[in-house]
């Protein structure tokens, strides 16, 4: 006699096997960066990217279990493309400003920052105001804090925005920039271990206004992921008591740059 107890037993039974059957699909998120900026983010000759922030954000992919593709985005449509869900988070050496926070969260910092001149070697410029800079060409990364800063405080130099920094980095070598204003870590690197950098060195004591350098340099997410947050933060903390995140800091830089010191 037929007993529909028993159909739905053997179904639930045959259903329950399936699930167990199938190969769990591991959650996978996109890490977006600018592949623009070493040592921080850059593309290998080889196609790979790399660099501190790339090996910090993989790391951190690992510590909360999810496998991370790397989404690299020019920087002027980096936000808007996190907005749009083209990526998850961000993770490309961005200041935590107030300005950001109205469209993006951040993480806690995983690094300081500041800015910095650079000029010619030899150059007379000694003097960082806006009269001792007028009619000066300062180059800059367009969409970036170093940008805002020029802008507001030379209003009467010929300030010149580029796509990106490699871009500025090349006029200032090729002698078409009097200056430029840019991320301290990245411009020490420039200038101290590559060839073309060698034309140029850090001037003036470091920009660490908080109008513009905000609280430090974060991770970006859209607004609504607080969870992801969350686990990223814990991860950070994770990786900077094991001494991860020192390994890796070190493959780079000569200082601690969570600590400037």
């Amino acid at each position: 006699m037929f007993n529909p107890i028993n159909l739905k037993s053997v179904l639930a039974a045959g259903l329950l096997a399936a699930v167990a059957g199938s190969p769990a699909l591991a959650e996978k998120l996109r890490l977006g960066t600018e592949g623009a900026y070493p040592p921080f983010n850059y593309v290998e000759a080889s196609g790979k990217v790399t660099g501190f922030d790339v090996e910090i954000g993989l790391e951190l992919c690992k510590r909360i279990g999810v496998e991370c593709e790397i989404v690299t985005q020019d920087w002027d449509g980096i936000i808007p493309g996190l907005v749009a869900g083209k990526y998850d988070f961000i993770i490309a050496s961005m200041f935590i400003t107030e300005e950001r926070k109205k469209k993006v969260d951040f993480s806690d910092p995983y690094y300081l920052a500041a800015m910095t001149h650079v000029v010619p070697k030899g150059s007379d410029i000694t003097s960082f105001t806006n009269a001792s800079l007028s009619g000066k060409a300062i180059g800059v990364q367009s969409g970036t804090t170093q940008a805002d800063y020029a802008e507001a405080m030379y209003p009467d130099a010929d300030v010149r925005l580029y796509p990106s920094q490699d871009e500025v980095n090349l006029d200032m070598a090729n002698g078409r920039l009097d200056l430029q204003v840019g991320d301290m870590l990245p411009m020490l690197d420039w200038t101290t271990k590559t060839n073309d950098g060698s034309c140029c060195a850090l001037a003036g004591e470091p920009i660490t206004d908080p109008e513009f350098v905000g609280d430090g340099v974060g991770i970006a997410l859209r607004q609504e992921d607080d969870e992801l947050r969350e686990k990223l933060n814990a991860a950070l903390k994770e990786i900077r008591a094991d001494g991860t995140y020192q390994a890796i800091n070190d493959k780079y830089f000569d200082i601690d740059v969570y600590t400037m010191k």
